[in-house]
This record gives structure tokens, C-alpha cells and sequence, in this order.
């Protein structure tokens, strides 16, 4: 087996505008990757036998034909979607996602679809109807989720990049316990077109890529306003990859969450410290951001309100989004929602329902409104908020078993900018080589600031050695 697998798209862009390498080569190492790895870590669900040959048309185009894995609530005409849930098992989608049309138009190839959490309802891909994927730095370990596919698919070199969908932290905690970059583009940045919804007021498609760069490349493709998605924004759209080299000299960064008592002394508030510390040697002006049980000024409200704000909300957008799956149009009827599925259904009915919808779904916009507030005040003090991505590293296998609230408590430190609307990004920052597992480090920043989002996260990269493509180990 080669290594041209182990290319970040950035590279395998330009060796094969250069004639460097061929596509041949490259498909062959791509697929020797997934012969050897795919039983063992259950990445792909599907994959599309006639790659190679769709590559060849995307040649003269942005992507070259690079084959990219995408997260299995993505519609694809000619390979099945199911959401990782039996009810679709076997669904053909009669038209393609956005998202996906748009990577396909820019050269690049959809080699596979990958493996979520049933529905995307989880942070490890153990809820998934077709069993759970393991994490490729250590397979007794999580991969995360509910995109855990998608970022094992790139840690273990099974692709070049892949698409991902957050709604809170699918993205960047699964990047993180994976130990590869993660985007949440600000929600409406990226259209939500042919994507099996969750949570319709918080989904949010993004790249998970190798490097910083790579994510930029990829956000470039398929950000922008869609006549097919009413949330999608008509804010212009920049070319974020000539923003990477900026650097960070004067950029303001806050230290956020690293106070909170599950966080104080622990290995991923300790990464966090070291990642501001690189971030002030290159000229960035640091302060930390105290944690508050209520709303005042220069300070960051606690995460633990955005938990149950998370819970009631996604729950009840869960119920009207799941009700479609009767069996009679599509799918398989009703019986075949795995547990996950049929407790969100119910939580999310009860909080609407007559007599309890102000008590709770009301009640929990309210507490959403008072974090955009206090998101608004600090990002006029700041231009980026630092934290961890995850509490820990991954867990072992079998960790979210008859834990109901696993994935909200996993995902507590994103569902703050989650619930907001914010733009956010998993770097690599801390790696156990006992475990081989990594730490990663969230950079936050006000809406539409993807550019800033993605400068500090280029600079951290480039100025450390956690990045297990860039060879920069010690």
C-alpha cells in the first residue's frame, strides 16, 4: 500500500495540478486504506464503485477529483441515505443535497457515506442501526459523534476530507476525540438543502479535514445562500483561504469555560492554557473570561443552562422533524426507530404539548436569547473565545450505554455557540502517546467571522506540533 492517502486535500490538490501524482495512484491507496481498515472501525456504510471514473471529470476543476467521505443524512443520487437508522435502511434519495451538488460541481468525488449516530442523535456513534465505529488513534476508544464517521474516515486516511453536520458539537467533539480540524460554519452559512433534519434551527453542515487549510478550501465550495434553504444568508461570502496567513498580532482571544469545576486542573484546561500562551508568543492580547451563573457584562454565562436550552429545544424540533417517518411515503414504518430515536420523540411531543410548551419550549427560547445576548457584549471585547472542544479525551466503547443525556453532557462546551448561531472550530492542541488520543482546542468567534475563526486556528496549527500531518512531532 502507498501513502498518497495520507495527502491533506491542500497537497493532493496541488500534486495533481502538477502532475505530480495521478488519480490512479491516488484511488488505489484510498481504497487499500478502506480494504484493510473498514471491517474493523465500521467507517463506510456505502460506497460508490464508480469514484475512480467520476474523478476523471473533475480533473480541470477546483477539487481534481479528490475523493471525499460524507456523513450519511446527506441526500446522494446513486448511493443510499439512511441516517444510520433502519427506518431508511435501503432509502435511494431521488435527488442530491446542496452541499453535496456544490463539492461535486468543484471536481470532488463522494467516495462514501459514513456512519452517524442514528439520526445524528448522540456524541459517539454507538446509537447508530448499523453498529458503532471505533476511533482509528485507539479502537477500544469513541470516535465521538453524532459525525463519527466522518472524522474517523479522515484520521484513519480513508478519504482525503469529509463533510460532517453539526447541531451541537457533531462536528468538532467528534474532531477532536479524533484528533482532526472540524468547522461549524455560523448557522445559515451553509444550506441545510437535502440534509435529514434534526434539529431544523441548529443543523449545520461543515468540512472535517486534515489541516486548517484544507477546511477553508472546502467552506469556500459549499458556503452560500441557497433558493432551496429560507435560512441560508445572503451575507457575501469571502474567499476564506486568503485570510489563513494574516496571522493573529492584535487579535483579541479570551480564555472561556476552563473555570467551570468540571474543567479546573484537568489535562484539556491545561491544553487550553498552553494553546493561549502560543497564541500571545505570536502577538494575539489574552485574558481570560470569568465563568457566571448569571448575565453580567464581561463574562461568559455558565454552559450548563445551554444544556437543558439544548435538550428542550432540539428534543421538540426532533418530534415534528421525525413524525414524516410513518412508513406510507418512505422508509419503514415506526417500528423501526431504535431507543434514541423514540425518547427524543417523546420528550420533544410533552414539551409542546398544551399546558407544558410555555413551561419548557418557551422558556428554554428565553434562556436561548439571554446567550446571544451575552455572546453579543463579548465579542465586542473579543474577537475569538478559546476553550476546550471536549472535556477529556475520547471514552471508551460502550460509555454512552443507558446514559440518556451522554451526548449533552459530552458536547456541554459547544452547545453554548450552538444555540447561537456561531461559528466555531476543533484544532488539534494536546495528544496522550500512551493512548495516542488527542485533546482539541474550540476557537469561537461572533457570526459570519469564519475568516477570524479559521486565521487562529491556521496560526495555532502552523506554530505547534499537534497536527499529526504536518510532522511536527517532538
Amino acid at each position: 500500500m502507498g501513502t498518497l492517502n495520507t495527502l491533506t486535500l491542500t497537497d493532493a490538490i496541488r500534486k495533481l495540478h502538477n502532475n505530480e501524482i495521478t488519480l490512479d495512484a491516488l484511488y488505489a491507496d484510498v481504497n487499500s486504506a478502506v480494504s484493510s481498515k473498514n471491517s474493523a472501525l465500521n467507517i463506510y456504510l456505502a460506497q460508490d464503485k464508480y469514484a475512480e471514473k467520476s474523478a476523471e471529470k473533475g480533473t480541470l476543476s477546483l477539487l481534481r477529483g479528490v475523493p471525499i467521505a460524507v456523513k450519511d443524512n446527506f441526500l446522494t443520487v446513486g448511493l443510499p441515505t439512511t441516517a444510520s437508522s433502519k427506518v431508511l435502511d435501503g432509502f435511494m434519495p431521488p435527488y442530491e443535497s446542496t452541499v453535496t451538488s456544490k463539492l461535486k460541481k468543484a471536481g470532488g468525488v463522494i467516495f462514501g457515506k459514513t456512519n452517524m449516530d442514528a439520526w445524528a442523535h448522540g456524541s459517539s456513534t454507538e446509537t447508530s442501526d448499523y453498529g458503532p465505529t471505533k476511533n482509528p488513534r485507539n479502537p477500544e476508544h469513541l470516535p465521538g459523534g453524532s459525525s463519527g464517521g466522518s472524522a474517523a474516515a479522515v484520521a484513519a486516511d480513508m478519504c482525503i476530507a469529509a463533510i460532517g453536520s453539526e447541531t451541537a458539537g457533531s462536528i468538532r467533539q467528534p474532531s477532536a476525540w479524533c484528533g482532526v480540524v472540524g468547522l461549524k460554519p455560523t448557522y445559515g452559512r451553509v444550506s441545510r438543502a437535502g440534509v435529514v433534519a434534526m434539529g431544523s434551527s441548529l443543523d449545520c453542515p461543515g468540512p472535517i479535514t486534515k489541516t486548517v487549510e484544507d477546511a477553508a478550501i472546502l467552506l469556500n465550495v459549499i458556503a452560500g445562500q441557497d433558493k432551496y434553504d429560507a435560512t441560508t444568508s445572503p451575507v457575501q461570502v469571502p474567499d476564506f483561504t486568503k485570510m489563513l496567513k494574516t496571522g493573529v498580532k492584535g487579535v483579541r482571544v479570551g480564555i472561556a469555560y476552563i473555570d467551570h469545576e468540571k474543567l479546573v486542573g484537568t489535562p484539556a484546561a491545561k491544553a487550553v492554557e498552553q494553546a493561549a500562551e502560543v497564541l500571545q508568543s505570536l502577538g494575539a492580547i489574552v485574558d481570560r473570561v470569568p465563568l457566571s451563573q448569571t448575565l453580567k457584562d464581561n463574562t461568559i454565562l455558565t454552559p450548563d443552562y445551554a444544556i437543558g436550552v439544548y435538550t428542550v429545544v432540539q428534543r421538540g424540533e426532533v418530534s415534528s422533524n421525525l413524525a414524516r417517518y410513518d412508513g406510507i411515503r418512505y422508509g419503514h414504518d415506526r417500528t423501526h426507530f431504535g431507543d434514541e430515536a423514540k425518547r427524543r420523540i417523546m420528550l420533544g411531543t410533552f414539551t409542546l404539548s398544551k399546558g407544558y410548551a410555555d413551561k419548557y419550549y418557551v422558556k428554554a427560547q428565553q434562556v436561548r436569547s439571554l446567550y446571544i445576548q451575552n455572546f453579543r457584549q463579548l465579542f465586542s471585547r473579543y474577537d475569538v473565545l478559546i476553550s476546550p472542544t471536549s472535556p477529556g479525551y475520547a471514552l471508551k466503547l460502550g460509555a454512552s450505554k443507558d446514559n440518556p443525556m451522554f451526548g449533552e453532557l459530552e458536547d456541554m462546551l459547544e452547545e453554548p455557540s450552538s444555540i447561537t448561531g456561531l461559528p466555531g472550530i476543533n484544532v488539534p492542541c494536546g495528544h496522550d502517546k500512551k493512548t495516542n488520543l488527542y485533546l482539541g482546542l474550540n476557537i469561537v468567534s461572533a457570526q459570519w467571522n469564519e475568516g477570524l475563526v479559521l486565521r487562529a486556528g491556521y496560526a495555532f496549527e502552523q506554530n505547534t506540533y499537534w497536527n499529526s500531518w504536518l510532522k511536527k512531532d517532538k
